[in-house]
C-alpha cells in the first residue's frame, strides 16, 4: 500500500509538467503585455519595455517556460501582474471560500441523491421511482448558471430571503450551495439507482433473503457496501470538478474564491495567477482521486490486497 502511494505521488510530477506546459503555451500564444498591465496605461512606454525585458517576456518561448519551471521547482511561482503580490498569497487568500462551497454542495449531493437513489431501487417501477427519474434528468441537464439565476430572482429579488451576493457570512453560501448540488444530487440519484438494481439481483443478496435477514440488513449491510465503489468515485471526481468547476457560480454570486481569481486573471492576461491557480487545482485534483482510490481498500478488502502486491 506504501509504495502504491509513493508511486501515486510520483506520478505528480508529469502532471505537474504536462499541465504547466499546456497552460503556459496557451497563455503565451495569446496577445498580452505584463510590463503595462503592472505599470498601468499611463506608463511610459519606455519604463514598460524596460520592466518587460526583466521579466523575460522578450526571452524566446522555451527559455521563458524553463525560466518558470525552475523557478516553480525552488517553489517561486512568480508574482501577480495584477496585483504585485505573491500568486499562492492569492490562492491561499481565496481557496477557504471555494473549498467550503465545494465541501458544502458534495456532502448537500450526497445527503439527497443517494438515499433517493437507494429508494427508488427498492421501489422500482413505483411512482416514487417514477418521479424521482423523471426530476433528476431535468436537473441533471440544467445548467448550473441558469440554476443560480433562478435562485437569485426567486429567493432574493423576489421572496427577499437570502442575500444575493457576496461571502460574508453563512447565509450568503445557502443559495450558491444548493445550486451546485442539484446537478450532483441528480446525478447521484441515477448511479445509485442503477447499481443498486444491479447488486440487489446478485445471488448473494438473494442467499442472504433467504437465511431471514430483514430487508433493510440486506439493503444496507449487503446490497449498499457493495454498490458504495462507483458512488465513491463520483463523489470524489464531483469534489475535484466542483473545486475547480464553481468558477460561474463564484461569478454569478460574485464570491470571492478561487475560481473567479481565475477568471479575472485570464481577463487581465494575469499569466503567473493563471499558471499557479491553474496548477494547484490540477495537483489538488489528483490528490482527491488517490484519496479515492485508497478509500476502496477500506470497502473491498481485495483491492487492498492488490495494493499490497505492487511493487
Amino acid at each position: 500500500m506504501t509504495r502504491y502511494v509513493i508511486n501515486r505521488i510520483f506520478l505528480l510530477i508529469p502532471i505537474a509538467l504536462g499541465v504547466t506546459f499546456i497552460v503556459f503555451t496557451i497563455m503565451n500564444l495569446t496577445p498580452s503585455d505584463p510590463g503595462r498591465i503592472m505599470l498601468g496605461e499611463m506608463a511610459d512606454r519606455e519604463a514598460v519595455s524596460q520592466l518587460n525585458r526583466e521579466l523575460g517576456f522578450y526571452d524566446p518561448f522555451f527559455v521563458r517556460y524553463f525560466n518558470y519551471v525552475a523557478g516553480a521547482v525552488r517553489l517561486d511561482f512568480g508574482v501577480s501582474f495584477r496585483s504585485g503580490r505573491p500568486v499562492f498569497e492569492e490562492i491561499f487568500l481565496r481557496f477557504p471560500n471555494t473549498l467550503n462551497l465545494a465541501f458544502l454542495a458534495v456532502i448537500c449531493a450526497a445527503a439527497v441523491g443517494i438515499p433517493l437513489g437507494i429508494l427508488s431501487a427498492v421501489k422500482q417501477y413505483s411512482h416514487i421511482d417514477t418521479v424521482s427519474r423523471i426530476i433528476s434528468m431535468l436537473f441533471a441537464a440544467a445548467p448550473v448558471f441558469f440554476l443560480g439565476m433562478m435562485g437569485i430572482y426567486i429567493f432574493s429579488l423576489r421572496l427577499q430571503w437570502l442575500p444575493a451576493f457576496g461571502a460574508s457570512t453563512w447565509e450568503h453560501f445557502i443559495l450558491p450551495v444548493i445550486t451546485l448540488s442539484i446537478p450532483s444530487a441528480a446525478s447521484l440519484l441515477r448511479l445509485t439507482r442503477s447499481t443498486m438494481l444491479e447488486t440487489i439481483n446478485q445471488d448473494y443478496i438473494r442467499t442472504a433473503r433467504a437465511k431471514g435477514a430483514s430487508e433493510r440488513r440486506v439493503i444496507f449491510r449487503h446490497a449498499l457496501k457493495n454498490a458504495l465503489l462507483p458512488i465513491i468515485t463520483i463523489l470524489g471526481m464531483n469534489f475535484g470538478f466542483l473545486l475547480g468547476g464553481a468558477i460561474l457560480i463564484e461569478n454569478v454570486f460574485s464570491i470571492p474564491g478561487l475560481g473567479q481569481l481565475l477568471v479575472n486573471s485570464i481577463r487581465l492576461m494575469d499569466i503567473p495567477q493563471v499558471m499557479a491557480s491553474t496548477l494547484f487545482l490540477a495537483l489538488l485534483f489528483t490528490l482527491i482521486i488517490l484519496v479515492v482510490d485508497l478509500m476502496y481498500s477500506f470497502i473491498d478488502p481485495r483491492i487492498k490486497a492488490k495494493y499490497s502486491k505492487i511493487k
